[in-house]
């Protein structure tokens, strides 16, 4: 039998990369607050990655000394948000880097990452733009997909949070595929 959410899934286009991932037990109790707590969190982490993933479309005008400005304190800006992650970093362990493909229905992840044994947690996402903040998403064990690999299915993801998660997928898939189309050429 074929899991309604996986055919979902399959449909879809993923995020395909090798990121720190983890799986955690779910706080306990997960009510509300602690629901909108997460959600909060998640979609400032996911907002963090749509400004830095942003790329200027229009050139500056180098005459203007607002522009020029406004490319300063941009540099600058960049410089303390990296400054604040290897800060934020030092203390933080991170997961070991692992190949993983998700969406906003669900996640391929290796076993090693949520053992068989577990059919619930909290799944852990730390993204190179802000490793010390990690997308955090309570999802269920749905299947195995082969030997190797684990489809789990996210729970209790608001519109809100899906839609930010389906454009983070949009974007880095429309980025590997220029960047194919450009080596290529």
């Amino acid at each position: 039998m074929q899991d309604s959410s996986w055919q979902s899934f399959s449909e879809r286009v993923t995020y395909d990369d090798g990121l720190h991932v983890s799986r955690a037990a779910l706080p306990q109790p997960f009510g509300d607050l602690q629901r909108a707590a997460m959600r909060e969190r998640n979609l400032s982490v996911l907002g963090t990655l749509a400004v830095f993933g942003e790329r200027r479309s229009e050139p500056v005008d180098d005459e203007s000394p607002m522009a020029q400005e406004l490319v300063r304190l941009d540099s600058k800006l960049n410089v303390m948000m990296a400054m604040l992650d290897q800060f934020l970093q030092r203390d933080a362990q991170l997961p070991s880097r692992q190949p993983v493909q998700f969406n906003a229905i669900g996640a391929v992840l290796p076993t090693a990452v949520w053992p068989a044994a577990e059919t619930s947690g909290l799944l852990r996402i730390h993204f190179d733009g802000c490793l010390a903040l990690p997308l955090e998403i309570p999802a269920r064990r749905v299947q195995e997909r082969d030997g190797d690999h684990v489809f789990v299915a996210f729970e209790a993801l608001d519109d809100a949070t899906c839609d930010a998660l389906e454009r983070l997928v949009f974007r880095h898939h429309r980025r590997k595929v220029a960047e194919r189309r450009q080596t290529a050429s």
